[in-house]
This record gives C-alpha cells, sequence and structure tokens, in this order.
C-alpha cells in the first residue's frame, strides 16, 4: 500500500504557528517527522506544539521573525543542535496588505520583500549546507501563491514577490539535484486560515472567524470551480507528499492547491443562467 511516511526525518516550518504553516506542520508530523516551527507568534507557536506532541512526534518552537535574516539563521541552527540534522524545510512565513501601488510606500515595499522573498532566500541558505552535510538529500517546499501566476491589482509587490519565489523554486530544483534535494513549491488561491477570517495575531479561535456575507459566500464558491474554500489540512498534504518517497522523481514543480481556479482563470459559474461566464459576462448556458 502506497503512504507517505516521514519517519525520522526532521523538517523546519517558517510561520507554523497558524494557517497554513500549521496544517503543514502537523501534516508533516501525522507522517512521521519531528517539526521544528520558526515562528513569531508564542502563543501561537505553542498551540500548534501541542497538536504536533499529540502525532507523538517531538517539536521545538524558536520564536523568529523571519524578517530578520540572523533570526532565521538561529532558527535553522536550533534545528541542528536540537535534533542534529535537517530533511525538510517549508518556507510558508509570508504576509500582505491590499493598496494601490501608486500609493505604496517604499517601506511597504520592503516589508513585503522582505516577509516573502527575502525570507525564503535566507532560510534556504541556511538550510542547504546542512542537508549537504547530512548525505541524505532532502526536500524543500515554497508556499508561494496563485498571485504568482496572474495580474494582482492591490498586491503589485506582494505577486512579483511569489513569482520570483517560484521562479527562485525551479532554479534551486536544478542547482540542488547534485545533492539529491528537492526543490518543490505549492500555489494556494482561497483557504480558510484565520488571517482571511479576521484573526492576525494571537491564539487561533475558529468558533470567531468573521462570517461572510451570504452573497460575498456565493461569489466565492462560484469562483472555485470546487465549489468551496480549501482547508489548511489540504495545503498540509500536498506538501506531505512532495517531501515523501512517493515524490521522489518530483522537482521544480509548482502545485496550485486551489480547487481549479487557476485552471478556470477567471471563469465562473453564472448565478443567473447556469453554465459559465467569463468574469461578469455570461457565455455559456446549460442545456436543455
Amino acid at each position: 500500500m502506497l503512504a507517505i511516511d516521514l519517519s525520522g526525518q526532521v523538517a523546519l516550518v517558517t510561520g507554523g504557528g497558524a494557517g497554513i504553516g500549521r496544517g503543514i506542520a502537523v501534516s508533516l508530523a501525522e507522517a512521521g517527522a519531528d517539526i521544528v516551527l520558526a515562528e513569531i507568534d508564542p502563543a501561537r507557536a505553542e498551540q500548534t506544539a501541542d497538536l504536533v506532541r499529540k502525532t507523538g512526534r517531538e517539536v521545538l518552537a524558536v520564536t523568529t521573525d523571519v524578517m530578520d535574516t540572523d533570526q532565521i539563521r538561529d532558527a535553522v541552527a536550533a534545528a541542528a543542535e536540537q535534533f542534529g540534522r535537517l530533511d525538510i524545510l517549508v518556507n510558508n512565513a509570508g504576509g500582505v496588505s491590499g493598496r494601490r501601488f501608486t500609493v505604496q510606500s517604499e517601506r511597504s515595499w520592503r516589508r513585503h520583500i522582505d516577509i516573502n522573498l527575502m525570507s525564503v532566500l535566507a532560510a534556504t541558505s541556511a538550510a542547504v549546507p546542512l542537508m549537504i552535510r547530512g548525505g541524505r538529500g532532502g526536500s524543500i517546499v515554497n508556499v508561494s501563491s496563485i498571485e504568482a501566476t496572474r495580474a494582482a491589482p492591490m498586491f503589485a509587490v506582494y505577486a512579483a514577490c511569489k513569482a520570483a519565489v517560484n521562479s527562485f523554486t525551479r532554479t534551486m530544483a536544478v542547482e540542488l539535484a547534485e545533492h539529491h534535494i528537492r526543490v518543490n513549491a505549492i500555489d494556494p488561491d482561497m483557504t480558510i486560515t484565520p488571517g482571511n477570517h479576521g484573526q492576525l495575531t494571537g491564539p487561533v479561535d475558529e468558533s470567531t472567524f468573521l462570517v461572510r456575507e451570504s452573497a460575498d459566500q456565493d461569489a466565492l464558491e462560484r469562483y472555485i470551480p470546487l465549489g468551496r474554500e480549501g482547508t489548511t489540512d489540504e495545503c498540509g498534504a500536498a506538501v506531505a507528499f512532495l517531501c515523501s518517497p512517493l515524490a521522489s522523481y518530483l522537482t521544480g514543480a509548482i502545485v496550485p492547491v486551489d480547487g481549479g481556479t487557476w485552471a478556470s482563470s477567471g471563469w465562473v459559474r453564472n448565478a443567473e443562467r447556469g453554465g459559465w461566464a467569463l468574469g461578469a459576462f455570461p457565455v455559456t448556458r446549460e442545456e436543455g
């Protein structure tokens, strides 16, 4: 029987305290990996750590601001000291705020670049030598975004960073292949996370997530071909697969975990006439 087995491996997840990062950390632990959480919010890190412990795996939480490259290097060093190895790196941490580029300050540009791109470069630079010294190969998964592959009005700098992450993923896949280190990325779209439901900091409490107006929720479900938002567990499962021997010949891949939105590329279900519309313009109708 095919199964995802990461027994004996150690994984470092940046931004592992909540949202997609939490889903990834728990999924990797369920597959047998010990976990290092590089997370800025200690309360969120401890919540995730408790979930990892329940799987029977070891966990180390390192308070880390990924906009500080020294702190990222310290987190990797802590992983090496605690576990003596590092097999998996998941560059998950990121952030975004929406505004027109022409009114976005240079400070905001740099913050977006630091958290979404520089953090990936710094963590990869710190982790790869440790993987190479181990002589066992390894797996790096970058959490990018569907915005890397399309225009993203109000999110120009964020989208540019994610496009760079996708390009970096492919290049690292080639450069690191000789060391048997595979490098892939996932491109999520709408996912049920604290940030998408009004909780930006502090302990995560799903019972207090903001609930969308029914018209907004309906529009969202028509936009996603599978008809619903993704879950953090689904992102976690995709990453666990990419890190596992089941994906041993997969490197340089950008995997959309988006319910089909990248494939649909602007096509949405037509609420009034049935069939499909291109944006708000009706093109096809249900037959009969």
